[in-house]
Order: C-alpha cells, then sequence, then structure tokens
C-alpha cells in the first residue's frame, strides 16, 4: 500500500498543486481545507504524513498541531496505531513558531513556496522516521507480551491487587515462590505501573554469576583491578542508576556482596572494584527467591540486616496448582505465542486435553507449562487432544481427578453365574480379568490411553491383554451384553 499524505492548507492552488507533485511519485494524497476538517477526517484516513499549514482561517496550524494524537499512551503501553509524522509549512513562518511546533512533536519545518525535491526528501526522510517507530513499537509491544502476566483466579486477582499497591510507592519488595512461578513477570510488572516506566530495569541474576565476579558485576571495576581487568567497567547498580534494578535469586549471593549490597541499601554509596572514588546510584531494588531466606539467616548464610532491607513488603508467587483455573487461558497464550512465533497456523486444543493440563499438579509452575505447550504445538496435528498430552502428565492428572479412590471401589460389581463359580482357578481368573478390563474400558469411552493410565501398564501390554482375553472394541456393540453385570 502506497503511504498516505494529508495535506493541510486553506488554500486550493496550493493542495492542488501538492497533490500534483505527490501522486506523481506514488503517494496516495488527501486533503483538508482546516485543521477542523484536518481533526474530524484523521480517524478515518489514518496518514502516515501530514503536511500542516502554519497560518489558517479558524484553528491555526499550530493548534492544529497540538489537537493531534500524541505518541504518549499509558505507563507500560504503546499508543495503537502511532499517530501521523508532522511536517510543517509556511510562508510566514517566525523563528518563534519553528521552536514551538517542535517543542510540540513536528518533524520539521518547510517555508513557501515549497521547493519540489526538499519537500519529496522531507516526506521520505518523515516516512523513514515513521518506519523505525513503527518498528520499535512492535518490539516493545512483542516485549511486553512475553513478560504479560495471564490469569483471573482468586489468587491472581489478589497479586493484581498487591502490585497496584505498591508499584506506585518506591518500597523495596522481595518476591518468593517455587520456581517457575513468573518471579520476574511480578519485578517487571510492579516496574511497569511505577513512575519509572521510562527508567532503566536491569536484571541481575544472582545465580548465573560465578561468586568471584559478583561483586564485579554489581558494582563495576576499575582498569587493572584484577588479571583480565583491561578497561574500566560501569556495574549494573550504575547502569539501573535513576531506575530498577531486580536481584534474581538473591538467596545465591555470596556474604561479601551482600555487604556491599547492604551499604547501597543504607546509603545509596558503592565503589567500584579497585576503584578509591565513591559513587552514588539511586535505584528501586526489587529482588526474588526461591528459597527460605529465613532459614538462610538462621543458617548463616544470608545477612539479616540485608532480609530486612529487602523484605519490607514481601510478595508471594502462587504455584500453578493453587490456580488452576487459569491453565487453559495459560494453554491458549503460549500455543498462540508460540504458533506465532514460528509462523505457524494457530492450533486448537480440546476441551479432553484441558481437562488433563489443568488437573496435574505442574512441580514446574507455569515454566514447565509453556515449554510443554510449546513442544505439543511443534509435534501435534492440526489440533492439539487428549492423546497428545504426556503420559506422565496425562497419569499424574488421572490420578488427582480421583484421589479416593482405591482399587476396591473401582473393581466392577458382577453377578457370577454358577457355571462361573464352578470355574478352575485359572479360567475364573481370567473372567474376571476380562469383564474388569472391560469396564474400565467402558468408563473411558474405549480411550485405550487413558485406560492403560488408570489401569497402571503400558498401552502395549493393554493391548496384548486385550487380544489374550478376545476384547475388541466390537464389545461395545454386543447384544449378547445385555443383562450382564457391570
Amino acid at each position: 500500500m502506497p503511504s498516505t499524505i494529508l495535506i493541510v492548507d486553506d488554500e486550493k492552488n496550493i493542495r492542488r498543486t501538492v497533490r500534483m507533485v505527490l501522486e506523481a511519485e506514488g503517494f496516495g494524497v488527501e486533503e483538508a481545507a482546516s485543521g477542523e476538517e484536518a481533526l474530524a477526517r484523521l480517524p478515518d484516513i489514518g496518514p502516515d504524513v501530514v503536511l500542516l499549514d502554519v497560518q489558517m482561517g479558524g484553528l491555526s496550524g499550530l493548534e492544529t498541531l497540538d489537537r493531534l494524537p500524541k505518541a504518549k499512551g499509558l505507563p507500560g503501553q504503546v499508543p495503537t496505531p502511532p499517530p501521523p509524522t508532522v511536517v510543517m509549512i509556511s510562508g510566514h513562518a517566525t523563528l518563534q513558531d519553528a521552536v514551538r511546533a517542535a517543542q510540540a512533536g513536528a518533524y520539521d519545518f518547510l517555508e513557501k513556496p515549497l521547493d519540489r525535491e526538499r519537500l519529496l526528501v522531507t516526506l521520505r526522510n518523515a516516512l523513514n522516521h515513521r518506519s523505525m517507530v513503527l518498528e520499535v513499537q512492535g518490539l516493545r509491544a512483542r516485549s511486553d507480551e512475553r513478560f504479560e502476566m495471564v490469569g483471573g483466579s482468586p489468587a491472581m486477582q489478589a497479586l493484581y491487587a498487591q502490585i497496584g499497591k505498591v508499584a506506585p510507592t518506591r518500597t523495596r519488595v522481595l518476591i518468593t515462590g517455587e520456581s517457575g512461578t513468573g518471579k520476574e513477570l511480578i519485578a517487571r510488572a510492579i516496574h511497569r505501573a511505577s513512575a519509572l516506566v521510562d527508567k532503566p530495569f536491569v536484571k541481575v541474576n544472582c545465580a548465573a554469576i560465578p561468586p568471584e565476579l559478583i561483586e564485579s558485576e554489581l558494582f563495576g571495576h576499575e582498569r587493572g583491578a584484577f588479571t583480565g581487568a583491561v578497561a574500566r567497567k560501569r556495574g549494573l547498580f550504575e547502569q539501573a542508576d535513576g531506575g530498577t534494578i531486580f536481584l534474581d535469586e538473591v538467596g545465591d549471593m555470596i556474604l561479601s556482596a551482600q555487604a556491599k549490597v547492604l551499604r547501597v541499601l543504607q546509603s545509596g554509596e558503592f565503589n567500584r572494584v579497585g576503584g578509591e572514588q565513591t559513587l552514588k546510584a539511586e535505584v528501586r531494588v526489587l529482588a526474588a527467591t526461591n528459597r527460605d531466606l529465613q532459614a538462610a539467616v538462621a543458617a548463616g548464610t544470608f545477612r539479616e540486616d540485608l532480609y530486612f532491607r529487602l523484605a519490607v513488603v514481601p510478595i508471594k508467587a502462587p504455584p500453578l496448582r493453587d490456580r488452576a483455573e487459569d491453565v487453559p487461558l495459560l494453554a491458549e497464550a503460549f500455543i498462540e505465542s508460540t504458533c506465532r512465533e514460528n509462523g505457524m497456523r494457530t492450533k486448537a486444543i480440546t476441551p479432553e486435553a484441558v481437562a488433563l493440563l489443568s488437573a496435574y499438579s505442574w512441580p514446574g509452575n507455569v515454566r514447565e507449562l509453556r515449554n510443554l505447550m510449546e513442544r505439543l504445538v511443534i509435534l501435534s496435528e492440526e489440533v492439539i487432544g487428549e492423546g497428545d498430552v504426556p503420559e506422565d502428565v496425562a497419569a499424574d492428572a488421572l490420578r488427582r481427578k480421583r484421589p479416593s479412590e482405591t482399587v476396591s471401589s473401582t473393581l466392577p460389581r458382577m453377578e457370577l453365574a454358577p457355571e462361573v463359580r464352578a470355574l478352575p482357578l485359572r479360567e475364573f481368573r481370567d473372567h474376571v480379568e476380562r469383564e474388569y478390563i472391560r469396564a474400565k474400558l467402558d468408563e473411558n469411552a474405549w480411550n485405550i490411553s487413558r485406560t492403560a493410565i488408570l489401569l497402571g501398564i503400558e498401552r502395549t501390554n493393554l493391548h496384548k491383554k486385550m487380544r489374550a482375553l478376545g476384547l475388541s472394541r466390537d464389545e461395545r456393540e454386543r447384544p449378547d451384553r445385555a443383562g450382564e453385570g457391570g
């Protein structure tokens, strides 16, 4: 589609002349004779660039510019679609007008009479600028989506409420929870909803940094401070100055580094490794851990004073098993994102498969669900069914759905005819086994995989038993089964 240029000028001849030039270059062109008309038609036209005259009857160009949508949006969001790029044009503008237009968001300023070549160069530059804005916006949107929190369960509603209360403050927050529960997502949500949203968000994985390098990573080092320090390096606290630093897996931090972090929290001061100059950093500190820090304090592996400095507001990330009602939403979200990232058509998932996923215990929490859905999207056909769910996941789910069931309670009631009671032990055992397996197959609509899981045997073994006992899918239709005990 050609780029669309909206010409806003109260002189008809100017509009006609510019239209001829732009259409000859392949642009789509729209016109408006006033600022009021331009603002009214803007949503329908959706121009890429607006050529806006400064002096017009009614609303002036500068007044119109002030009323055009601006690329601000809400914290943590981006405007969709982005506003047009504006190029001001005038035959009687002053330097003050040009400065004011730039402050109001105009991309450039052209003087009348318009030079054809300069006009075209300016428009192409403006369109390149808009393309970069769109690209950045798309990257930001994908980044926000990657770190989006999904779920409407009571546990998540309570979590959202906590985030809403703590985010606008500069209070330190300690996020606890099992591995894979989304502690980083909580930290990013707090940052996005804070006044620091446009400032740096610096993540530090304390567990991934070797103990001998953690102080250098956090606080930087001077050239020659140690072997390999060939140049001065700014630390992560210095990089996060004015924004938020997220100390992930803070429970794995060595004691010497803990002492220096405590100093930063108390005074905002630190020194680079090998440096004598005292530096300052004003940062908001968020921390997370899957360890029991109170137990670590008792064991002497974590400083008690640092613990109390970090845990001003504790937030616990709920495990996925405590919000099973969120599993369908999460599964759908992960299916959609995986398909999009791999250039695939979005796949559907059956209610039976969703029911199995919802009943599973998820020891790896949301991270495990994300990885599983990615695997299922890649390996399944057009629709993800319960047969695609791994056997260990399905077995755990079915056990959890029937937690109080015992073998005796699931045995079918069978009225044994006299001739059956008279059978030798081996034939009697085969008869009972056959009726039991058939009853389980009936319970599960003759789904072999699910029945094998419930019986605690491999699917291939169940097929062998069915052949040996003369069981087949035709058993469901046999008329001589009428009146048999079940």
